[in-house]
This record gives C-alpha cells, sequence and structure tokens, in this order.
C-alpha cells in the first residue's frame, strides 16, 4: 500500500512556499512510515517555508527514485546493489550513500505463542520453510504461519542475507507491504511469525523472540546489542543522493545526523548512527 505524506504548514501554504523548498524523499517504509517523518516535521519547524512529499514504498523505489531524477533523496534500509548503481552510472547519477540511522530486525510471534527464543538455525529453517510446524522448535502444534515483506523492500533481501543464508522464502510465506502490516498479521494470528524493524516491536499481540546466538546466549533487539554487534540481524540505514547533497537535501541530511536530529532517530526507536559506531 502505498504511503504518501504531503507535510506542508498553513503558514507556509499562505505565504506560497517556492519550488525550491520542497523536498521529495522516496524509498524505505521502515524509515519512511516513522522516522523520516518525525524529524521532517522538526526541521520544518525550524523552516516553515519547507514542503516535504515523503513516499515510503519501498528501498527500490527509493534508489530508482535517484536515479529517474524523481525524488532529492532515497530513503534505503540496504545498501544499493552493484546492478543498481551501474544503471545509475549510465543515466549519469553517482549514488552517494550516507547512513541515518541503525536497525535491528526482529524475529515477533504472537503473544499466545509460548516459544521465547529460537537458534539462529531455527529462523533459517522456519523462514525457508524446512521447518512448518511449531512443535518442531518446542511450541504448540500447529502449522506456522510466515509474514514477510514484499520483494521491492530492503528488509526483505536483508532478512534473506543475515538470517537465511541467501536461501529462498518458504511458498507459503505471505508478503506484506510494511512493518505495521506483519505487527498486526502476527497479532491476529496465534501461528504467525515475521521480522519487523525495532521501531515496531511493540505492536499489539506480539512479542519479540530472543536469538540463540554461536555462543549459545540469548541476545534481543536491543540498542546495546546493535551497539556491541552481539546481535546478528542489526544493519544500517541510508539516505541515497545523486552525488553529495547539495541545497535543501543537504540542510536536511545535516539536521538529521545533528545531536538534535539524532535524539529524534533514538524517540522514533531507531539506533544512532554514533551509538552503532
Amino acid at each position: 500500500m502505498k504511503k504518501l505524506l504531503s507535510l506542508s504548514l498553513a503558514a507556509a501554504l499562505a505565504t506560497g512556499a517556492a519550488a525550491a523548498d520542497k523536498l521529495v524523499i522516496k524509498g524505505s517504509d521502515t524509515l519512511g512510515a516513522k522516522m523520516v517523518p518525525q524529524v521532517a516535521e522538526a526541521f520544518r519547524a525550524k523552516n516553515p517555508g519547507v514542503v516535504f512529499e515523503i513516499a515510503a514504498e519501498g528501498s527500490t523505489t527509493g534508489i530508482a527514485a535517484i536515479t529517474d531524477g524523481t525524488a532529492d533523496i532515497g530513503m534505503s534500509s540496504r545498501r544499493a546493489r552493484p546492478t543498481e548503481m551501474s544503471a545509475a552510472l549510465a543515466k549519469g547519477v553517482t549514488m552517494k550513500p550516507v547512513i541515518v540511522s541503525w536497525d535491528a530486525m526482529a524475529v515477533v510471534v504472537n503473544q499466545a505463542n509460548p516459544i521465547e527464543k529460537l537458534t539462529l538455525r531455527q529462523v533459517e529453517q522456519i523462514f525457508a520453510g524446512d521447518v512448518r510446524d511449531w512443535g518442531a522448535v518446542g511450541g504448540n502444534a500447529g502449522a506456522i504461519s510466515i509474514y514477510t515483506r514484499n520483494t521491492s523492500s530492503g528488509t526483505y533481501q536483508d532478512w534473506k542475507d543475515l538470517a537465511m543464508k541467501k536461501r529462498d522464502y518458504a511458498g507459503s510465506s505471505q508478503k506484506m507491504a510494511g512493518n505495521e502490516q506483519i505487527a498486526a498479521e502476527v497479532g491476529k494470528n496465534p501461528n504467525g511469525i515475521g521480522y519487523v524493524g525495532i521501531a515496531y516491536i511493540h505492536a499489539p499481540g506480539v512479542k519479540v523472540v530472543g536469538i540463540v546466538g554461536k555462543d549459545g546466549k540469548v541476545v534481543l533487539p536491543t540498542t546495546e546489542a546493535v551497539h556491541d554487534k552481539t546481535y546478528p540481524y542489526a544493519r544500517p540505514n541510508f539516505f541515497y543522493t545523486n552525488g553529495d547533497p547539495t541545497g535543501l537535501a543537504a540542510e536536511f541530511i545535516t539536521y538529521l545526523l545533528s545531536e538534535e536530529g539524532q535524539a529524534i532517530v533514538a524517540k522514533a526507536g531507531f539506533v544512532p548512527v554514533k551509538a552503532a559506531n
């Protein structure tokens, strides 16, 4: 489902904001559903003539928008692929990434599910379809319902890379448009399982599953676990621009990376850049 947020102040409309004061940001649902709009609101409070257009439809769309020149900033929860970089260069576009936050992809199950932890191998087996019943991993008997992001999502690919050894998802998995949709479906389905960004783990009806690491210790998706690199499903989030950002895009990125901007990042549920370094 397309998420299009047109952020503008009545005062700005009344005075007629110039086209140069409009910032178009497209891409990742993980970033665009919560974090970026909140930072944009704070930035706009300091710059009342600015109008934001934020479309959160998946990382692939953000990278494509920079390539075709339809956005000033492309949001992405994954790195641009070599093929995407080459396609951009062919059009005279140089993809310039900047890390704006960190995220930890959490495994979530229905709060009625007795499962509290899973091993790395069990997570891989469940999402790849090798294990199809909760009874096989210590839960109550019942067919596992898998919810994933759709193929335009950077999270969809990052999960395959980090949790599934690049294997394909189970054929029975159900693709959702965003983190909120996954959380909602798992929250309604006692046999459901999915993954969401760290900012979405407090959704009604779901709980986070601890991950048993290679050292045998159970780790949860927390800022501390991202900071000390003990959580296995952590990844950086990016803004992409055509070359070094300039003008309003540069001002917004500078604000987002400032102490004030990163405080908003943390409040939105993400891990600030400095905390993960």
